[in-house]
């Protein structure tokens, strides 16, 4: 469609449609149609037709001023100008519309009272907040661990409710695993690095299927613990039983997303990883990975947020986004990793450059909120 500006109808030279300040145009093979506030009006070769109940001034101005542009046309080539054709303004459209999160993976990410989609803003200061940041490392800074690098970050695949379930085989864990078939491609993503972890979300039935130290055995797959989530509702693991991750949490939904990062906006919290961690957790993670009883070390499935007092006016892009999410639903302890370290997933359009600003940032911008209990139950 052209885009018009007119305050008459678009000369013969024009095509398609277009809307001008006074009304709509309409171009066919055969000729001009152009509405107005008052009417429809035809133009074909021989000229102008007008609906019965378009006003004389109208007509008379219509015809006068195509009467001018045919004398000037006219007396600009008896002096051998060239007359220019009137151009065709190109259209511009509009930019798509960006999914929210979690639309782009067919599922929701749990129903919005979920923790995850919690937000923490508001939550009261762990009293013992100061020491768990001490532990982690207030002096140290907050890392992406993913970006543009195929070996960055954790992949995941996204399969369709006919995707056939293969075998599945424990190894390590199978005693806290939720037994196969899973509906896990043969050829799908396993993370590099040691975890080797593979995700998949099947649509339709809305299950995520996660497995930990996975590689692909004959005709299905061998893994040290998986875990299964439906991620329309809010249960949890049994407590005490682990999943692809040691806090017995999911982890896709925690990952930064590309897709959510370009809408602009993340709804729900993340993970990350520390170094040191107590015998303990508190839901919605089921699972701890140490023997201390250190009450300093932060449990599995704390939650921290960025302080409001922080300021983040400096950052820009994915940073900002992230920043943005970070304080309004902060980051569980997931996993025994490096300190600081946030999981996103495996995608090359990732701005490495944009990700940088956030080793920025350090632990002492952070705080622990209140969430529930440290529980220790399990072995």
């Amino acid at each position: 469609m052209a885009v018009l500006s007119l305050a008459a109808p678009p000369p013969a030279s024009s095509s398609g449609a277009g809307r001008a300040s006074s009304g709509w145009a309409w171009r066919s093979s055969s000729g001009w149609a152009w509405r107005s506030s008052s009417g429809w009006a035809w133009r074909s070769s021989s000229g102008w037709a007008w609906p019965s109940h378009a006003g004389a001034s109208e007509r008379r101005g219509h015809r006068g001023t195509l009467a001018r542009r045919h004398r000037r046309r006219h007396r600009r080539r008896r002096h051998g100008q060239r007359v220019a054709p009137t151009p065709t303004p190109v259209p511009v459209a509009p930019p798509a519309p960006v999914p929210p999160s979690g639309a782009s993976l067919g599922c929701p990410i749990f129903p919005p009272d979920n923790p995850w989609n919690q937000d923490v803003s508001a939550l009261p200061v762990d009293p013992n907040s100061d020491n768990y940041i001490a532990s982690i490392g207030a002096g140290k800074f907050l890392h992406p661990d993913f970006g543009s690098n195929p070996s960055y970050g954790i992949p995941y695949v996204v399969v369709g409710p006919s995707q056939p379930p293969v075998p599945i085989h424990f190894t390590d864990f199978a005693d806290e695993s939720d037994p196969g078939p899973y509906p896990v491609p043969l050829d799908a993503p396993v993370e590099a690095g040691s975890d080797h972890h593979v995700l998949t979300l099947q649509t339709g039935t809305c299950k995520l299927y996660e497995m930990f130290a996975a590689q692909r055995s004959g005709d299905g797959w061998s893994a040290g613990s998986g875990a299964v989530f439906d991620l329309r509702s809010n249960a949890l693991r049994h407590d005490g039983w682990t999943s692809a991750d040691a806090a017995g949490l999911p982890i896709l939904p925690g990952l930064v997303r590309y897709d959510e990062v370009q809408s602009g906006h993340i709804d729900h919290a993340l993970r990350f990883t520390v170094q040191r961690t107590q015998r303990g957790y508190i839901h919605p993670a089921t699972h701890f990975a140490s023997s201390s009883s250190d009450p300093n070390l932060p449990p599995m499935g704390l939650r921290l947020r960025l302080k409001a007092s922080y300021d983040i006016s400096r950052f820009q892009g994915a940073a900002r986004v992230i920043l943005e999410a970070l304080r309004r639903y902060g980051m569980f302890v997931a996993d025994n990793g490096s300190d600081w370290f946030i999981s996103g997933s495996t995608d090359s359009r990732w701005n490495d450059s944009d990700l940088d600003q956030l080793k920025s940032v350090p632990g002492s911008a952070f705080e622990v909120v209140q969430t529930g209990p440290i529980l220790h139950n399990g072995s």
